[in-house]
């Protein structure tokens, strides 16, 4: 019968694996350089290269400068802005659910290699927890996909953004690249998936059964050679019952332990 933690390997590696894709998403959700635009005007841009995320718009200048970064303007916005395109707009609910179910998958996960590795006696619910977190991280997989590839679409066909004057930027730029975050994203869903499908795969071996039974009496090892003359009573009948078993059948990796047979045949 194989040990219970040996069949939880590759949900050790998933779990690993999940962990990463889930502090990738965390990352691509927070940053700003989901989309990069060039502009003309550099009066404002110093730069000539802004950068829009799914939370805020940024860009380096001379001129404006917002408290606490140094060189830097940015501007935030919200789900409750109308200028939002509904791209963002959905990336920015659907990241936020991607984190909290590829949380909740992995500490689901969790209760799964808990009870593989110190055979609780939840057996039968070990494949139940994988099976959830699993389902839970493949979600989270899917989320962030959905909300990369929208964006990721959209800055392939150079989509603009009608910002308020107050951002200071221009409605739509010369050229429009794909930024880190996006990339980051992309990485992080596949590492979901993969973890994913690694926890659906669990199986419990084969004939897997971590009741105890009792002995019965025909698999007890004294129950041939403790049988001899019923006219023996008392001390003889066990002084040699206990004589016959051990020069019958005490070894020791295989080897008859004479020296102790012996011993205990003086004492007898």
């Amino acid at each position: 019968m194989p040990y219970l933690a040996h069949t939880a390997n590759l949900q050790i590696a998933g779990f690993a694996i999940s962990t990463v894709g889930w502090i990738l998403g965390s990352i691509s959700t927070g940053l700003v350089q989901w989309r990069v635009w060039h502009v003309a005007n550099t009066t404002l841009i110093t730069s000539g290269i802004a950068w829009i995320g799914i939370w805020r718009t940024c860009f380096f200048s001379h001129v404006l400068v917002s408290p606490n970064l140094e060189n830097m303007y940015c501007q935030h916005f919200s789900v409750k802005d109308s200028f939002v395109p509904q791209e963002i707009f959905v990336a920015q609910g659907l990241m936020l659910v991607a984190i909290i179910l590829g949380a909740a998958g992995n500490a689901v996960c969790v209760f799964g290699l808990k009870n593989a590795f110190q055979g609780a006696s939840h057996v039968p619910r070990i494949p139940h927890w994988f099976t959830t977190g699993g389902i839970l991280i493949l979600l989270s997989s899917i989320s962030i996909t959905i909300s990369v590839a929208w964006n990721l679409h959209s800055v392939v066909n150079n989509f603009s953004i009608t910002f308020p004057n107050t951002f200071e930027m221009p409605s739509s730029p010369e050229k429009q690249e794909v930024g880190a975050a996006i990339s980051v994203g992309l990485v992080s869903a596949i590492l979901l998936f993969t973890s994913g499908i690694f926890f659906l795969c669990y199986r419990l071996p084969g004939g897997f059964d971590n009741r105890v039974y009792p002995i019965s009496d025909k698999d007890s090892i004294f129950s041939d050679r403790t049988s001899i003359d019923s006219g023996l009573t008392g001390k003889s009948r066990s002084s040699i019952s206990l004589k016959h078993y051990l020069n019958g059948t005490i070894h020791c990796d295989g080897i008859r332990n004479e020296a102790f047979v012996w011993e205990l045949d003086d004492k007898l």
